[in-house]
C-alpha cells in the first residue's frame, strides 16, 4: 500500500495523459478489438432445395463456419433430387493464412502496447536515462506499423474472398440438384459479416465494384442516344412540338421555346 501511495502521490500515472502513453493505450484497445472480432467469429448460412418430388426436398440446409476460415474443411449434405440419395459437399477455399496472420500481429501488438505502457508508468526514469529506450521503442513501433499494414491488406483481400465463398448463391451452384430447372434452390439466410467488417476497413472494395466501367458506359450511351439528344431537344422532340411550349395561349410568344431556344441548345451539345 505504501508503494502504491508513493506512486500516486508522485504523479506517476500522469504519464498516461501524455501523448506517448495515451497512444499506447489506444493501440492496446484497438488491438483487442481487432483480434477479438476476427479470431472469435463464427457464422453460418441456410439454403433450401425444393425438388420436383417434394418428398426428396430439404428446405433447411445449415452450413456453419468459423475462424480460421478453412472453408474447404466445412462439409455439408445436400439432396440430389434423385431418390433418397444425398451428396456430400464442402465449401471452397482456405483463407486461414491471411486471417491467422492478421490475428497474430494484433495479439503481439496488444502485448507490446501493454508492456510499453507499464514501462512508461513504472519505469519512466530508466526509460529516459539514455536514448536506447526511446530508440528501441521507435524501431519496434515502425516494425509493427509495417506488419499491421501488410496484415490488414492481406486480411481485407481474404475477407472479400470469404464473402464470395460463403455467398448462398455461390454455394447453390455446387449442388447437382440446382442444375436442373425442375428443382427450386433458394437462399434462406446469409451469413452476418458485420463483426468481420469492423475488423478491417473494406469499403473501398465495395465502392470500386458499385459502378463498373461497363455500366457507366451503357448509361452514358443511353443518355446520348435516348431522349435528350433525339427526343427531348431534337427537331421532333417534346419542346419543338407546336402543341407544347410554342403556343401563344400559354406563354404569349410562339418563338420562345418552339424553335430558337432548344434547337440552339441541342446544337451546342
Amino acid at each position: 500500500m505504501e508503494a502504491v501511495d508513493q506512486l500516486a502521490s508522485a504523479g506517476t500515472f500522469r504519464v498516461v495523459k501524455e501523448p506517448l502513453a495515451f497512444l499506447r493505450v489506444l493501440e492496446w484497445l484497438f488491438a483487442i478489438f481487432a483480434f477479438a472480432t476476427c479470431g472469435g467469429y463464427s457464422g453460418g448460412l441456410r439454403l433450401s432445395v425444393d425438388c420436383a418430388n417434394k418428398s426428396e426436398s430439404d428446405l433447411s440446409i445449415d452450413i456453419a463456419f468459423a475462424y480460421p476460415f478453412r472453408l474447404h474443411q466445412v462439409n455439408f449434405d445436400a439432396p440430389t433430387c434423385e431418390g433418397k440419395r444425398r451428396e456430400k459437399l464442402s465449401l471452397i477455399g482456405d483463407f486461414s493464412s491471411s486471417a491467422e496472420f492478421f490475428v497474430t500481429i494484433a495479439v503481439f501488438a496488444f502485448l507490446y502496447s501493454l508492456a510499453a505502457t507499464v514501462v512508461y508508468i513504472f519505469f519512466q526514469n530508466k526509460y529516459r536515462e539514455n536514448n536506447r529506450g526511446p530508440l528501441i521503442d521507435f524501431i519496434v513501433t515502425v516494425v509493427f506499423s509495417f506488419l499491421w499494414l501488410v496484415s490488414s491488406s492481406a486480411w481485407a483481400k481474404g475477407l472479400s474472398d470469404v464473402k464470395i465463398a460463403t455467398d448462398p448463391d455461390e454455394v447453390l451452384l455446387l449442388m447437382s440438384a440446382c442444375k436442373q430447372q425442375s428443382n427450386k434452390c433458394l437462399p434462406v439466410r446469409s451469413p452476418v459479416m458485420s463483426s468481420l467488417n469492423t475488423s478491417v476497413e473494406t469499403g473501398w472494395h465495395s465502392s470500386g465494384q458499385r459502378h463498373p466501367p461497363d455500366t457507366m458506359e451503357k448509361q452514358s450511351s443511353s443518355y446520348n442516344q435516348g431522349g435528350y439528344n433525339q427526343d427531348s431537344y431534337g427537331p421532333t422532340g417534346g419542346y419543338n412540338q407546336p402543341g407544347s411550349y410554342g403556343q401563344v395561349g400559354e406563354y404569349g410568344q410562339s418563338q420562345s421555346y418552339g424553335q430558337s431556344g432548344p434547337t440552339s441548345f441541342a446544337n451546342q451539345i
